[in-house]
């Protein structure tokens, strides 16, 4: 298992953007499938965006049209661009190689006014 490692939360108002980063380690970051999740208190991890090494990519209901995941393979390093901000996206989000299983340690985002 590699090492990946979130940047980009913070504290941004309804309506507003931000965007994620994770970089990866892993040498295979290329072919890997790489997710973004996110989790609040009391309730289970949520898949928010997945893209495969193909660049195939799938997102849960509540950010299409808004949320968007890429990746630089140069870099290793997987994006999530959330724009149109909702209080209900405050969550700690995390990146992860579904490839190898992988975890981040999670960056906090919190929509509020």
């Amino acid at each position: 298992q590699g090492q990946l490692v979130e940047s980009g939360g913070g504290l941004v108002q309804p309506g507003g953007s931000l965007r994620l980063s994770c970089a990866s380690s892993e040498n295979f970051f290329s072919i890997a499938t790489m997710g973004w999740y996110r989790q609040v208190p009391g309730k289970q991890r949520e898949l928010v965006a997945l893209m495969n090494s193909r660049g195939d990519t799938d997102y849960a209901e509540s950010v299409k049209g808004r949320f968007s995941i890429s990746r630089d393979n140069a870099k290793r390093t997987v994006y999530l661009q959330m724009n149109s901000l909702k209080f209900e996206d405050t969550a700690v989000y995390y990146c992860s190689s579904l490839t190898s299983e992988s975890w981040g340690q999670g960056t906090q985002v919190t929509v509020s006014s």
